[in-house]
């Protein structure tokens, strides 16, 4: 049976967020972005001449807030919060939110909330070829939020709140954590190597004892790693 295609808006301050929902709205084919806002007086005004189905809204915003905007609905389509700030979780609630996704906001994260919509939708979604190594991650560097071609990744080092994310171009000083980084990279291409490192598992040039090397550079493989990572890269690595 075909299934219909769902209407959805973005309203958020943020002209990062828009940039990153977007990308990864426009790859999952049941759903249409059909209106981009930046404040909640703007969605009132195109929620009350049209029909949606999943709204993805901001909660810190200026003149009307997400839950402020919320409360002026009489019927509010299924929505999705999008915020920094998890402490107004338990309030979202109240309102039928049906998740609520902390920024940075990381694909895996995304498509379970989208899971969760067309679970209520009645509706099955497609497999998501999540674990495909095609597509980007979005990350804060400086104070711009960038895409990053998962194909490009060479490997990832830990610098306290901080990842220098090497690529086969340049290398990036990503403000991100290496545990929220690896939650963002398909499993079956990237993994720790060690506690400070994620390497690409297809990059992967030569293994020696304790580190594998990368495009000439050695990068270390801590004690904990090494089983399982030599059980990935043994049907990678050509002799």
């Amino acid at each position: 049976m075909s299934q219909s295609v769902k209407k959805c808006i973005i309203i958020d301050d943020e002209p990062a967020a828009h940039y990153v929902l977007a990308n990864y709205i426009s790859q999952n084919p049941l759903l249409e972005l059909v209106f981009q806002g930046y404040n909640g007086v703007e969605a009132l005004e195109y929620l009350e001449n049209n029909t949606i189905d999943l709204m993805f809204l901001d909660i810190d915003m200026p003149e009307i807030s997400g839950i402020e905007m919320l409360q002026k609905l009489d019927k509010p389509p299924r929505t999705i919060l999008t915020t920094a700030y998890s402490e107004f979780a338990l309030e979202s609630y109240e309102y039928g939110v049906l998740d609520y996704l902390l920024k940075p906001i990381y694909h895996p994260r995304f498509l379970k909330a989208i899971d969760r919509f067309f679970e209520l939708e009645g509706a099955v979604q497609q497999p998501q070829e999540e674990e495909e190594v095609s597509g980007s991650i979005y990350v804060k560097v400086d104070s711009d939020t960038i895409p990053i071609e998962l194909n490009s990744i060479l490997y990832a080092q830990s610098y306290g709140n901080y990842v220098k994310i090497i690529t086969q171009k340049r290398n990036y000083l990503a403000t991100i954590t290496t545990n929220d980084m690896e939650k963002m990279l398909p499993s079956s291409q990237f993994m720790r190597s060690h506690k400070s490192y994620i390497i690409a598992l297809d990059k992967v040039d030569e293994v020696m004892k304790d580190h594998v090397v990368i495009k000439k550079n050695p990068v270390p493989i801590g004690i904990t790693y090494r089983r399982e990572l030599a059980e990935k890269l043994k049907h990678l690595i050509k002799n």
